[in-house]
């Protein structure tokens, strides 16, 4: 058994696919829209067998001010500490919110944390 894919709400969807498609080698399909429920979505594919399905919809309302009990973040290996560096860098010069530096964590992977643009923690890891 795998996973299949992930899924998560956003209110900008072409910011989110732009974002995942730049700074994680992301390979969008095409844009699925469903007028009548006021849903539209991408598939994006990772190398591997990874994908995030990103979504927008008319029925979902804006996020809490407190986080709530469900999905923490997703993560990315990279492949290197350097490759965990460089592309921190790269994030803090476009602009993005850096949640933790690089460092190697308690249990042992060495990782970055930032924010995609809606604020979603993004784990950069080694």
């Amino acid at each position: 058994m795998r996973l299949g894919h992930a899924a998560l709400w956003c209110a900008d969807l072409e910011a989110m696919r732009i974002f995942y498609e730049t700074y994680f080698n992301g390979r969008s399909g095409p844009k699925y829209v469903n007028p009548a429920k006021g849903f539209e979505s991408y598939f994006i594919r990772f190398d591997g067998d990874a994908a995030l399905e990103i979504m927008r919809s008319t029925q979902v309302g804006e996020r809490a001010a407190t986080p709530l009990l469900g999905w923490c973040h997703i993560s990315f290996t990279v492949g290197s500490e350097e490759a965990v560096h460089a592309l921190t860098e790269r994030l803090r010069k476009d602009g993005y919110r850096i949640l933790s530096e690089p460092r190697r964590t308690g249990d042992g992977f060495y990782e970055s944390s930032v924010a995609d643009p809606e604020g979603n923690p993004v784990e950069i890891c080694a």
